[in-house]
C-alpha cells in the first residue's frame, strides 16, 4: 500500500499508516475550528468533541462511501452574533438545532424528488466557477494567516510561511512511499520547527492548562426572533455543501451526489448541527481544508477521516494537548492553506476542462464570467440579518441563470 499512487475510499489503511494520516488531517481542520467558539467566546474542547462525533455520524450515514471531515461552520458568525449579544448563547443553540431540522427535511425531500435539478440550475458552465470559488475567495484569509497582509510585515512570519509552503510544494512533488502520503503532516512540522527558531511560538498558556477536563456542555433555550434570525443560514450552508460534495466528487473520482446521494450527505451534515446544538457546540460544516488534504495527497479513505475523528474527541479531554495544538502560529497555517485552498480552486478549473465546455457558446462565456466576478468582487447582498456574499452569492447568481436559460430554451428563444 506504500507504493500504491491512490488509497480508494473504501480502502483500509495500515495502522502504521493509520495514525500519521489521521494526524494530517487533524491539523488541517483545526486551527479554523478552534476559531468559531473563539469569536463565540466559549471553549473549543467541546466542538472538537462534537466535530469527531459529528464527522464519525456523517460517515455512518453515508455508508462510508463518502470521505468528508465536519468541522465548525463560519456561515453563522454574523446572524449567531447577534443572537447572542441579545439574548445569550443558549437561544444561538436553539436556532442552530431548528436549522439542522430544517436541513434534515430538505434531505428528505431531496430523497423523495431527486437531485436532478442541480444540472438544470448548475450545469458545468456554473459549476467550475462556484467550485473554484470555494478556494480563491479563502485565498486572502491564507495570505492573512501567513502575516502577509500586515501593515508591517515581518521577516520571521515570512520565513516560517515560505518553508511550511515550499516543504508542502516540493513534499508533494518528490516525497516517495511513506512520506508521499503525508506531505502536509510534513510540511507543518517543518513550519513548527522554522516557528521555533524564529521565537514566534507562544508557550504561556500551555502550562497552566489542565491534563483532563470534560468538555463543557450546554444546553439550548429557544425564542422565535433567534429562530428567524439564525433560519436563513440554510441557504448558505446547503449551497456551501453542495460546492463541496462536487468537488469532493472530482477528486475521488466518483459521484457523490448518486452514490451514496446527496440526500444522504446533506442529512448527515445537517443532523450533526442539530445535535451541536443540543449539547452546546457549534453548528458543523464539511470542510475544504480536508478535501484539499485528500487532493495533494490522493489518500481518500474514510478509515483514516475516522480516526482524524476520533483523535479530535479524545482531544477534547486533553486540555494540555488542546492547548499545545492551538500554539502552531499563523504563518504555518497559512503556507498550508496557501496550497489546500489553490487545489480547491484547481478542481473547479477540472470542471470545466473534463466537461469540455464549449466557451463557443454565448450561454457557457457569460454564466462563467458573471458567476467569477460575482464570487470576486466583493459584493453582497443583504436579507434581513443574513448576508449573501462570495461563492454563495455566486452560487445563488448561478442557479438563476441557469434556470434562465432552462427557460429560454423551453419555448425556443435563445440563438443556438
Amino acid at each position: 500500500m506504500e507504493s500504491q499512487k491512490i488509497i480508494q475510499v473504501e480502502e483500509k489503511v495500515p495502522f502504521k499508516l493509520l495514525v500519521p494520516l489521521s494526524i494530517q488531517h487533524m491539523f488541517a481542520m483545526f486551527g479554523a475550528s478552534v476559531l468559531v467558539p473563539s469569536v463565540f467566546g466559549i471553549n473549543p474542547a467541546v466542538v472538537l468533541f462534537m466535530n469527531g462525533i459529528g464527522t464519525l455520524l456523517f460517515i455512518l450515514i453515508t455508508k462510508g462511501k463518502a470521505p468528508a471531515y465536519l468541522g465548525s461552520s463560519f456561515a453563522f458568525l454574523a446572524p449567531a452574533g447577534i443572537v447572542i449579544s441579545k439574548w445569550g448563547y443558549s437561544y444561538a443553540l436553539g436556532g442552530f438545532i431548528v436549522v439542522g431540522l430544517c436541513g434534515c427535511i430538505l434531505a428528505f425531500i431531496i430523497y423523495k424528488f431527486g437531485s436532478g435539478w442541480i444540472d438544470v440550475v448548475l450545469p458545468p458552465a456554473a459549476m467550475g466557477p462556484v467550485v473554484a470559488l470555494i478556494g480563491l475567495e479563502l485565498a486572502g484569509t491564507a495570505a492573512s494567516n501567513g502575516g502577509l497582509k500586515d501593515e508591517v510585515i515581518d521577516a520571521g512570519n515570512v520565513i516560517v510561511f515560505l518553508v511550511t509552503l515550499l516543504t508542502a510544494v516540493l513534499g508533494s512533488v518528490v516525497f516517495r512511499k511513506f512520506l508521499s502520503v503525508i506531505p502536509i503532516l510534513v510540511a507543518i512540522i517543518a513550519g513548527y520547527v522554522a516557528a521555533l527558531i524564529c521565537g514566534i511560538v507562544d508557550f504561556s498558556q500551555v502550562g497552566a492548562a489542565a491534563w483532563f477536563s470534560m468538555p463543557n456542555f450546554s444546553l439550548p433555550q429557544f425564542k422565535w426572533e433567534a429562530i428567524v434570525i439564525i433560519l436563513p443560514v440554510l441557504l448558505v450552508i446547503t449551497s456551501e455543501h453542495i460546492g463541496h460534495q462536487i468537488v469532493t466528487s472530482k477528486v475521488v473520482g466518483r459521484d457523490l451526489l448518486k452514490d451514496p446521494g446527496l440526500h444522504r450527505s446533506l442529512l448527515g451534515d445537517n443532523l450533526s448541527t442539530m445535535i451541536s446544538g443540543c449539547i452546546g457546540s457549534v453548528p458543523t460544516t464539511t470542510y475544504g481544508e480536508n478535501i484539499g488534504v485528500m487532493a495533494v495527497t490522493k489518500v481518500y479513505s474514510v478509515y483514516v477521516i475516522g480516526g482524524a475523528a476520533i483523535l479530535s474527541v479524545l482531544l477534547s479531554f486533553i486540555g494540555k494537548i488542546t492547548t499545545l495544538i492551538s500554539t502552531i502560529p499563523g504563518p504555518v497555517i497559512g503556507g498550508i492553506s496557501f496550497l489546500l485552498y489553490g487545489m480547491i480552486g484547481a478542481s473547479g478549473i477540472r470542471i470545466l476542462v473534463e466537461a469540455q465546455v464549449d466557451y463557443g457558446r454565448s450561454r457557457n462565456m457569460a454564466m462563467t464570467s458573471v458567476i467569477f466576478v460575482t464570487g470576486l468582487s466583493g459584493i453582497s447582498v443583504q436579507f434581513g440579518s443574513v448576508q449573501l456574499s462570495g461563492m454563495v452569492l455566486a452560487c445563488v447568481v448561478g442557479m438563476l441563470m441557469g434556470l434562465l436559460f432552462f427557460l429560454l430554451d423551453r419555448f425556443h428563444l435563445t440563438n443556438d
